[in-house]
Order: C-alpha cells, then sequence, then structure tokens
C-alpha cells in the first residue's frame, strides 16, 4: 500500500448557512505536483485552509506520511513542514522582504537577532530556485510577481516539504507564470510535494501530475493528466460542457463614447511618468483591449480614466462632455462603470454585507434611499437578491454575508454584476476573469459582447493573451507608458503581439496589421502616443 505524503480524509467543513466540505478526501504523494480544480466557491481554499490549521474540521482527519495529525493552527502546520502560498499574501507591506521571510523563524543568538546568517540563507535559496529578490526591498515598493516569490522564500525558509498554492497565478504576468511553473517543477524534483489551487486548464496540463475536482463542496474525482485533456477537465468541474471559443458577431461601430487626448499621469514609483501623452478612442458598440506586460502604466492609465489619479496633462472626453477634471462619482453617474484591477482595495468595503456592496455606488438614488435620508431596506435586499442569482455569486448567508468571508472568485463576481447592471454607457473591465474558473469565464466574456452589441462601448484590460485575441475587437499595445501599436485581433499573432508588448517591435500609425487597415489619423481608429515620428520608426 501507497504512503502518502499528505491524507485529507472524509473531511467535512460547514459555515453558517453553507457546508463548504462535504465528505472531501485528497491524496498527496510525495514529489507530486497535485492540482487542486473547481468552480468559484467549490471549497478549495477552505479546503486548503483546513490543512493549514486555520479551520478546524467537524468531521475527518488528515494523515501525514501515514500517521494522524492534529493540526490546530498555522504554527502546527509549519512544525510539520506544511507551508502555504494565499491568494491575498500575507505580507508586513512597511517592512522588508528579509523582515518578512524571518518573521516568526527569527535565528537569535543570547537574545540577539542574527539577521546577517538569515541574510545568506534567503540569498543562498533565492539563488538555488531562481527566486530572485532584494531582501532589502519595502514589500510595498515591488511588483505582485516579486511579493509572490517572498511568500514562496517563506515556505522554504522554514524547510517545509508540503507546499500550497492557493491561486498562485492571478496576479502574475504570463513570464511570471512561465517562471513559476518552472519553480514549482524543479522543488518536485527535489522530492517536495505540491498542492495547487488554480482555475487555469493550461496551467493545470504544464505542470501537474494528477488533479483532484471539487463541485460546490463535494469530491467528483481524481485523474491522470496525461490520460486527460481540459475539456474533461472543464466538464468535470461545472457538471457540463464548456466553450471555449467566444462567439460575437461583428462590431457595429457607432459614435465615439470615450475619447482620451495627450493623457499623462505621473508615477508614484519613479521620476518618469507611468502614462506619457496617450490618445486613443473607444467607440459605443466595440471592445477596445488595452494588452500589455503588467506595470507598463495600463494601471495609471485606468486610473486617470476613473479620477482614481489626476492628470499631469491631457483631456478625457465621456459622451461628448469634459470630465477630466470632475470627481469619481460624477463619472459613475455619467455612464461609467468601473471593474477595479483590486477588488479588495477599490472594488469592495470587505466588512460591509453582500447587499451593501452592491449598492455602494447607488445606494443614493430613490429607487434606494427616501425622501429622508433613509435607506430602503426591503428594495436593497431584493434588489441584491436578484443580482446574486444572476450572476450565480455564492454566498453562505445570501445578500447579508459579509463580502470577507466570501471566495475572491464571488467576490468578482458581485463587483461585476454591480458595475454591469448599472447599464453603463462605457464599462472599463480591468482583468475581469481574474480569479474565475472556466464556466464564470464564459459567462462574463457573454457579458461583456452582450454590453458591445447593446451599443455600449467597452475598454477592457487584460494580461491573459487569449483573452486579448478572443473577445477584443481592437487592441491597443502599451509599452512603458505610451500606445506602440494598434491592431485587428483577426489579422495579427500573439507572436507579434508579444513582440510589441516586450518593446522590440513598435508601430508607425498605419502599420500592415493597424486596426481598419491602417487608419489615418482622422480615421475612427485612431489611437498612439505623443513621440517623435523618428521614435516611432524604431
Amino acid at each position: 500500500m501507497e504512503k502518502y505524503a499528505i491524507e485529507m480524509l472524509n473531511i467535512t467543513k460547514r459555515f453558517p448557512g453553507i457546508t463548504a466540505n462535504d465528505n472531501v478526501t485528497l491524496q498527496l504523494k510525495k514529489g507530486e505536483i497535485h492540482a487542486l480544480l473547481g468552480e468559484n466557491g467549490a471549497g478549495k481554499s477552505t479546503l486548503m485552509s483546513v490543512l493549514f490549521g486555520l479551520y478546524q474540521p467537524e468531521e475527518g482527519e488528515i494523515r501525514k506520511n501515514g500517521e494522524r495529525v492534529a493540526i490546530n493552527n498555522p504554527n502546527d502546520a509549519n512544525e510539520m513542514g506544511i507551508g502555504m502560498v494565499h491568494q491575498h499574501f500575507k505580507l508586513v507591506e512597511c517592512f522588508s522582504v528579509l523582515d518578512n521571510i524571518i518573521l516568526g523563524a527569527e535565528t537569535t543568538r543570547a537574545g540577539f537577532l542574527m539577521k546577517e546568517e538569515a541574510r545568506r540563507k534567503v540569498v543562498s535559496l533565492s539563488e538555488k530556485y531562481g527566486l530572485y529578490v532584494d531582501p532589502d526591498a519595502v514589500i510595498e515598493d515591488i511588483t505582485v510577481g516579486m511579493q509572490q516569490r517572498t511568500e514562496i522564500l517563506k515556505m522554504l525558509y522554514r524547510d517545509n516539504e508540503i507546499l500550497i498554492f492557493d491561486e498562485p497565478t492571478a496576479v502574475l504576468t504570463p513570464q511570471e507564470i512561465r517562471e513559476l511553473m518552472q519553480i514549482m517543477r524543479n522543488l518536485a524534483a527535489e522530492g517536495k510535494s505540491i498542492l495547487f489551487i488554480t482555475h487555469k486548464l493550461a496551467e493545470i496540463m504544464e505542470a501537474a501530475d494528477r488533479c483532484s475536482v471539487l463541485r460546490k463542496g463535494k469530491y467528483i474525482g481524481t485523474v491522470e493528466i496525461k490520460d486527460t485533456t481540459p475539456e474533461k477537465l472543464s466538464a468535470m468541474m461545472v457538471g457540463r460542457d464548456v466553450n471555449f471559443v467566444v462567439e460575437k458577431k461583428t462590431a457595429e461601430l457607432k459614435d465615439v463614447v470615450l475619447k482620451v487626448q495627450d493623457m499623462t499621469v505621473a508615477s508614484r514609483q519613479h521620476k518618469n511618468n507611468a502614462v506619457n501623452g496617450v490618445s486613443f478612442q473607444v467607440r459605443r458598440g466595440e471592445i477596445v483591449c488595452i494588452a500589455g506586460i503588467d506595470g507598463n502604466g495600463q494601471t495609471e492609465l485606468v486610473y486617470g480614466l476613473s479620477g482614481l489619479e489626476s492628470l499631469q496633462g491631457g483631456t478625457i472626453t465621456l459622451g461628448g462632455t469634459d470630465i477630466t477634471r470632475l470627481p469619481i462619482r460624477r463619472r459613475l453617474t455619467m455612464g461609467m462603470s468601473h471593474i477595479p484591477e483590486d477588488r479588495h482595495k477599490y472594488g469592495l468595503v470587505l466588512d460591509y454585507t453582500l447587499e451593501d456592496n452592491i449598492v455602494l455606488q447607488r445606494y443614493f438614488e430613490p429607487q434606494f434611499t427616501n425622501k429622508l435620508g433613509f435607506l430602503k431596506r426591503k428594495e436593497i435586499r431584493s434588489y441584491a437578491s436578484r443580482l446574486i442569482e444572476q450572476y450565480d455569486v455564492r454566498s453562505g448567508q445570501g445578500p447579508v454575508t459579509r463580502v470577507r468571508a466570501m471566495s475572491g472568485g464571488n467576490q468578482q463576481k458581485a463587483i461585476i454584476a454591480r458595475e454591469i447592471d448599472k447599464d453603463p454607457e462605457l464599462l472599463i473591465a480591468v482583468q475581469p476573469t481574474r480569479g474565475l474558473d472556466v464556466g464564470a469565464i464564459e459567462y462574463i466574456h457573454r457579458q461583456l459582447v452582450a454590453q458591445r452589441d447593446a451599443g455600449k462601448g467597452v475598454l477592457l484590460v487584460s494580461l491573459e493573451l487569449d483573452e486579448v485575441m478572443n473577445i477584443s475587437d481592437r487592441i491597443l499595445v502599451m509599452y512603458e507608458g505610451e500606445i506602440v501599436g494598434e491592431f485587428d485581433p483577426r489579422t495579427v499573432t500573439v507572436e507579434e503581439l508579444g513582440l510589441y508588448m516586450a518593446g522590440s517591435k513598435r508601430a508607425k500609425e498605419s502599420g500592415p496589421h493597424m486596426a481598419g487597415g491602417g487608419a489615418k489619423e482622422s480615421g475612427p481608429y485612431m489611437a498612439g502616443s505623443k513621440r517623435k515620428e523618428e521614435k516611432a520608426d524604431e
């Protein structure tokens, strides 16, 4: 009989109003990468939190190397060699990388912190596994990819043998994802056992040895990756066949809904501008996608459009009205909706209920507030319940659930429901499918296309090249704060897009793949950045 590194046998975990794990069994072999797949709210993170000691199950037992163990808290888990990288990182933002790695496992001698010894170990680990970090960098100043490396080094610093990755690629660039997949393979080759939660079937097919599937808290089955396909896995996950191709008719372009002229936004990280003289338009009836490697000004561009950052220069026109200096609420009431990149920081108030978050931008409307200024609680609950059902937002206590207690994917679905149901003239969607399962992604893509077909303008910002190519009518590539190319997804290749995203190529305004077959400056597709002609010819 094979001895497993970890066995979770018949685990049941309940919360008020919901059974998150219903008699689930999971067995992890030594030295394997074992993927855990399921829809949003299927119970994956809960099951891993039980293994890491954050939750205690009502039923079932955990075995390590064949021996029954009690994991009462994360300290117990660490002592047993179990480490976890959480979906939302557990780092102290004002501490350095080194301080975060050694926090709680400090080496001391005669009461003194042996920091140089710890530094040498961290540097050695980072070189061994290709996890290059600056030990002295402050967490709040580094990229999310670097923060994730810090989290992985925390596990390795503690000599963990069982490594849990909860949605590790949700906030990473394609290059960082490839690096992480290689790191995981290297760790498994050394004999470490990895549990890997993800929604991305391509990553499972590339990196995992086996995959266990959960659906609505129940265990569906475990399959060998070499014997399955993405289509079979998705059917196991959602209980039906999923269409991976976005079906949409040809875009019917109407008048301009968003016009951006010479937009410049300062950077918080360095002296150069994060967005440098960018101009483009979005018409009603089209999906325009901003593509690029993370950190090339997309975030600041959206902050400038939504009012989260003030402009250093340029103008923004929404539906013919100059909104450059208007406050955020005024932009929203004029027909702008914004699905933000950071759902916790800008999308939700985590300690509010789901129903309060759903009316967060509309509570002052007569539909939800009476003439005396009191909230119409009955109408708010009825409205929230309709959106929860329509968008399949899973929550233990329905409209009164605290949003903090919901899974990341269901938090995202709540934001998308709120923003789309406002019936906006312009929908700005930043990474709208991040952390969602394939069934939810299919649904959200249909919603974005439906907005387009209803004559709305959609500005999509995505790091997922498959999403960029499948759903957009026009692609703008950003590199170092400027738009370096404009393309028709029907004619451009992924490889060519990658060259522009990496800065290896810059398109002339009349290049062969320009949307609309090379529109002139006065044409409907004109987009670009303020630059010298000779720079555009590079």
